[in-house]
């Protein structure tokens, strides 16, 4: 591990300049970058009579009608949020939203939460979520740091390991944890009778990943959160990623299968002792680039999230 260790500084440096420029493209399309461009119009996906995906907002918005108004899994990002719920208005029960999920912290997904909260919408999270909210973060990746949200846009109700269910305009609803994966607070939100299941930025489309390490995300975590994401759903069920088209099972098995090979493969070169520098150079993930595009900010913050569980690994012996 000496190469790794004598090469980390460097590494540190290095990605606090590049970071920001290769998240760019992916940010920028979720709304954390959108100052002073064009904002796309909103578009409505109906998936059925009472539920709908909104996109253009951020990140995806998913809105259930009931007769007692709208729930919402996600909001978008906070510069979007009177176009958003203009679009909600036009919804069933659109003018009374009275639950809305974050599937985890980042701003493109829970922009809108003050507004809501002060609306009078219960905001339900996993409990690392509220913790991230009310708190400064450094984002190194993104050479970026956020500030505290004001106690208006934390969640009102979260829960940590269990699964829990609900039942919203006579739909059943089970929502759970993804643990340490695109961060420490990702939940999943399943409309089990519509087979229509949201999985935030746990499911990339288009591509690679982004493992928020600062936020306690990794490689090994989106394994396993990718993996209960299977088994919960079937060959029919609709799954909604964090932004991009509704995706298939099929859709999330590929991702899966990447990043096990890519997991086994980082690992290898890491205990021959290359550096993330390295890996990127030795075009450790050309075998998926096709598919998944560039991969040197997925490395580099795999490299990071894997160097911060190296005691799990030497614990499992696997040196």
């Amino acid at each position: 591990m000496g190469r790794v260790m004598s090469d980390r500084r460097c590494f540190l440096q290095a990605m606090a300049v590049g970071a920001a420029g290769l998240s760019a493209s992916r940010w920028a399309a979720a709304g954390l970058f959108t100052h002073g461009r064009a904002e796309p119009p909103l578009a409505v996906n109906r998936l059925s009579g009472s539920l709908a995906v909104i996109s253009g907002a951020g990140g995806n918005v998913v809105a259930l009608s009931g007769p007692e108004g709208l729930l919402l899994v996600d909001c978008g990002a906070a510069e979007h949020s009177a176009r958003l719920l203009k679009t909600l208005a036009g919804l069933p029960g659109g003018q009374r939203i009275r639950t809305v999920f974050n599937t985890h912290w980042h701003w493109d997904h829970t922009g809108a939460n003050e507004r809501l909260r002060g609306a009078g919408a219960e905001i339900i999270a996993h409990a690392n979520t509220r913790l991230w909210l009310g708190s400064t973060i450094r984002e190194e990746w993104q050479n970026r740091i956020y500030q505290p949200r004001p106690p208006q846009a934390w969640p009102t109700q979260t829960f940590y390991y269990k699964p829990c269910t609900m039942t919203f305009g006579g739909e059943p609803i089970e929502y759970g944890y993804l643990p340490q994966a695109h961060t420490d607070g990702d939940i999943y939100v399943y409309f089990r009778g519509q087979n229509v299941l949201v999985a935030g930025d746990v499911v990339s489309v288009g591509s690679y990943p982004i493992l928020d390490y600062c936020t306690g995300g990794w490689i090994g975590g989106m394994e396993d959160a990718t993996q209960k994401l299977l088994g919960l759903c079937d060959g029919k069920t609709r799954i909604v990623p964090g932004t991009g088209p509704v995706q298939t099972r099929a859709d999330v098995a590929a991702e899966h299968d990447m990043l096990v090979a890519v997991h086994e493969k980082l690992w290898k070169l890491m205990r021959e002792a290359y550096s993330a520098t390295d890996m990127i150079a030795a075009h450790a993930t050309a075998k998926y680039d096709a598919k998944w595009g560039n991969s040197d900010l997925f490395i580099a913050n795999a490299y990071k999230g894997m160097y911060g569980h190296i005691a799990e690994y030497l614990g499992k012996g696997v040196v």
